[in-house]
């Protein structure tokens, strides 16, 4: 009985030291859970503000069809005065855009979108002198000593686009083309409301989420550096002379003129949705 009593006393310290044991070694850890990294897409709807500086791209020369008895042409079949002189259409230019993209694929891809712009501009001068060559009979204006020709200013106050974009994305760099719809306001020192069409491109960055210039602290923030060329047509109704004999000058108003200039911008966009 004693030796059964010490075998039984012998096996319980075992299997307490054997449970001992079993609580002093390291637990399996359980496995990780897999979190996806989250690409970066463009789609989605945008809206921003931009700032640049226009610099005028047109030829510099104006057509005028001049009818028959008017003070610059007498004869009798229509006269036409071309002028050359410096339309001096440059400034400083500013607005806003929204715009929507779509991404086929994630992270590098194709992008293709649309935008539309509406934008103040200062550039441009109200009226201007210039040299001209008239084909046709002069009339009385042309008779005055030192006559000079007063031209229209080609001063433009604001202009806007509707354009589709398509570019490809290398991650956050986005590098696109653009063109379509153009329109502004008539210049010339008339209030006429004019379109064309506008062509361009530019590039594109989406700042990262921990960059100091995101300042909305999300992915939905990009950068961009955009050129413009923008071409409006003037409606031709017809030329227009006034000619002030008591200071020799004839004030002129274009048949037909093209408006021509590249502007160069940056802009920033807050886009909706960080992914």
């Amino acid at each position: 009985m004693t030796s059964f009593l010490r075998g039984t006393t012998a096996l319980a310290g075992i299997l307490i030291a054997g449970s001992a044991f079993a609580a002093d070694l390291p637990r399996r850890a359980a496995p990780p859970i897999f979190v996806p990294v989250p690409v970066f897409t463009w789609t989605g709807a945008y809206f921003g503000i931009n700032a640049g500086y226009g610099f005028d791209a047109g030829s510099n020369s104006d057509r005028y069809n001049l009818p028959t008895g008017s003070v610059l042409n007498s004869g009798g079949t229509n006269g036409v005065l071309v002028s050359n002189n410096n339309n001096s259409l440059e400034g400083f230019t500013g607005g806003g855009q929204v715009g929507y993209n779509y991404q086929f694929t994630p992270g590098s891809g194709v992008v293709v979108g649309i935008e539309a712009d509406a934008q103040y501009t200062d550039f441009g001068n109200k009226s201007r002198a210039g040299t001209y060559t008239f084909t046709g009979t002069p009339g009385a204006a042309f008779s005055a000593p030192a006559a000079t020709a007063l031209l229209p200013g080609n001063e433009m106050n604001f202009f806007g686009t509707v354009r589709g974009r398509i570019g490809y994305a290398f991650d956050r760099t986005l590098v696109y083309g653009t063109g379509g719809f153009a329109y502004g306001d008539g210049g010339s020192g008339s209030s006429d409301f004019r379109t064309g069409y506008a062509a361009g491109g530019g590039i594109e960055y989406a700042l990262p989420t921990d960059s100091f210039f995101n300042f909305f602290k999300s992915s939905a923030v990009t950068l961009k550096v955009e050129g413009l060329y923008v071409n409006l047509e003037q409606d031709g109704r017809g030329a227009r002379s006034v000619f002030n004999p008591a200071t020799n000058v004839i004030a002129l108003s274009p048949s037909a003129r093209e408006t021509e200039f590249a502007v160069v911008r940056a802009g920033l966009n807050y886009k909706f949705g960080s992914y």
